[in-house]
């Protein structure tokens, strides 16, 4: 599949790297969210409301170009139905899962494992290899985050607990490594379109785990609730991930992966005023070797991409 033809012209890769920045701090927002109203809506139940949310405000834009790309869908609905269970439904599901036992700034800590996981599966399936210089970068970037997981004292390896909720976190982290490595394969139709699509299967495969969910434990509307729900429906949801899409159309899946290293450093940022969780020297010395890890391959191989070569497509 031509780059070309997904319905956009490319922008600039210094640009990508400034919206991929953007994109992480939505995605932060979103965890910092699901944490704090997850005591009065469940998890499946809120993954539900966003994807159902994001899909009514999408669908006016949004009908137009699915009709135009109809038999498309048609005929890729296999990969599309596969990038809607796994990168929609699979992920939020474990995430908003883990989230309910687990603290907002460990379940950022573990999705910092994205990007090794992006490099990895991209080995795996596509046989991509990556850079010295990335590589470099992913386990600088990952030292960064052991040493705020550790506090910066390798005695608390001992005492390391590795919990139901960072389990649960963990399956989302591997669910969003394939959705990253397979959007490559993704067809050629307008963002729009796939976006609407995609959110429709998460929807779906919510609806009756939330039906469940919500009968057993049903859910509090709170003002704080109703907001939750607005916002991980519009920002880290519509927004976040259109201009994820396009990012990995742009530079490929492993750099635009790594730029998720920056998830732990804004959850941080975020946890410490909305959550009420400390911030300490060594969150700092953390978040200056994750930004040394993302930077790194930026500056030995500058504006490179591993997008596939559109003849292999």
């Amino acid at each position: 599949m031509s780059e070309r033809k997904s319905g956009a012209a490319a922008i600039s890769p210094i640009r990508t790297y400034g919206l991929l920045v953007f994109v992480t701090l939505l995605w932060a927002g979103n965890s910092i969210i699901a944490r704090a109203i997850h005591a009065d809506i469940p998890p499946f139940t809120l993954a539900f409301c966003r994807w159902a949310g994001a899909l009514l405000l999408l669908a006016p834009f949004a009908a137009r170009r699915i009709r135009v790309d109809s038999a498309e869908i048609r005929r890729s609905w296999r990969i599309i139905l596969l990038l809607g269970v796994i990168g929609i439904g699979c992920f939020n599901a474990f995430l908003y899962s883990g989230l309910r036992y687990t603290t907002a700034s460990n379940g950022l800590l573990i999705q910092a494992a994205i990007p090794a996981m992006v490099l990895l599966l991209n080995r795996v399936f596509f046989g991509v290899r990556s850079h010295w210089a990335a590589v470099a970068g992913v386990l600088i970037a990952a030292t960064g985050v052991l040493t705020i997981i550790f506090r910066a004292d390798p005695a608390a390896l001992i005492a390391l607990r590795f919990g139901k909720g960072d389990a649960l976190v963990l399956c989302s982290v591997l669910a969003w490594g394939l959705y990253t490595v397979l959007l490559r394969l993704r067809p050629a139709i307008h963002p729009l379109s796939l976006l609407a699509v995609t959110f429709l299967i998460g929807a779906l495969t919510m609806a009756p785990l939330s039906v469940y969910e919500f009968t057993h434990e049903g859910m509090r509307p709170t003002t704080g609730v109703l907001l939750g729900i607005l916002y991980v429906a519009i920002f880290p949801s519509i927004i976040a991930y259109a201009l994820f899409t396009r990012a990995v159309a742009e530079i490929g899946a492993g750099a635009a992966g790594q730029m998720i290293s920056l998830q732990p450093l804004f959850g941080a940022l975020l946890a410490a005023p909305l959550l009420g969780e400390a911030l300490h020297r060594y969150h700092l010395g953390g978040m200056a070797l994750i930004v040394l890890g993302i930077a790194l391959p930026l500056i030995v191989r500058p504006i490179a991409s591993d997008r596939p070569d559109p003849a292999r497509s």
